[in-house]
């Protein structure tokens, strides 16, 4: 089943070319979470989802201009850095994820689809990274790697944008706007194996990242398994799986289009419009107390 949201608020199962509004069976919030969020904090997961009867509702064209962001303030997203073998070699990484562990980035870099990408310094090179996202559905907590996909809600398509600099990867990751999620979500039934599915990442029409997640080195469940011992995964957390080689600079009034096999297509545009100089950044008393 593909879930999503329309207009910030209304929660909708899309069927076809046109979507079933389940908001009274659902409930619709302007909160952080959204809909979809709210739903699983509330402890509802697949099973009810699968289970509700979808006659009563009404259907409408989609529309994708009124898609927004499936979930839109998770309470927390797991990142896994370097976890293919070809961007750990693009990258000139003498470790990977087994060396680095995962790192969190904030819930308020989270956009939709349609949306924008605001690259915040001129200055400094902001690179695309095209991921398998997944969403927690059940509680999560030192989980082995046989038992780490029960734990699935939904797979969506997420873009980890990343800018080049000397701050930790939690840092340089979570500007707003640095997580495009989407354009909906895909049910963990309707993918038997995520370890096996097709990825390509465009930027301004240039193919750039093309790769199958057979290729991570932490298979999904070995991800899940690993970030689990480390921290209590929650219902509606999202997880980043890491991206292949062919990150590269994004630009002003760029298009970055990332296709999923099995899950479907996130676009988002790209602007410089309000980057200021990298130097301008608050820097503290840095050369303060020079003499």
């Amino acid at each position: 089943m593909r879930i999503a949201v329309l207009d910030d608020r209304t929660p909708v199962v899309v069927s076809g070319d046109d979507v079933l509004d389940v908001g009274h069976l659902v409930g619709t919030t302007t909160g952080p979470a959204g809909p979809w969020g709210a739903w699983l904090e509330a402890g509802h997961g697949l099973p009810e989802l699968l289970g509700l009867d979808l006659s009563t509702c009404p259907r409408e064209p989609l529309d994708a201009r009124r898609l927004s962001a499936p979930l839109r303030r998770p309470r927390k997203i797991v990142a896994a850095p370097v976890n293919y073998l070809d961007h750990k070699v693009e990258m000139s990484e003498q470790r990977s994820i087994a060396d680095y562990g995962v790192f969190l980035k904030a819930g308020t870099s989270v956009v939709g689809p349609g949306e924008t990408v605001e690259l915040p310094y001129g200055d400094r090179r902001t690179d695309q990274e095209g991921e398998l996202a997944l969403v927690i559905g059940r509680t999560a907590r030192h989980v082995a790697a046989e038992d780490a996909l029960e734990h699935v809600f939904a797979y969506t398509c997420g873009l980890d944008i990343s800018l080049r600099s000397t701050e930790d990867r939690s840092t340089r990751k979570s500007f707003d706007t640095f997580t495009p999620l989407g354009p909906w979500l895909v049910t963990a039934d309707e993918i038997p194996d995520p370890d096996a599915l097709d990825l390509r990442c465009w930027v301004a029409g240039e193919l750039r990242q093309s790769t199958s997640t057979s290729d991570l080195l932490f298979s999904v469940p070995q991800l899940i398994a690993y970030a689990s011992s480390v921290m209590t995964l929650e219902p509606g957390d999202v997880v980043l799986t890491g991206t292949p080689a062919g990150v590269g600079p994004l630009a002003d009034g760029d298009r970055v289009r990332l296709d999923i096999a099995s899950i479907g297509t996130l676009e988002v545009g790209v602007s410089a419009r309000g980057a200021v100089a990298y130097a301008s950044r608050p820097q503290g008393r840095v050369g303060s107390f020079a003499g």
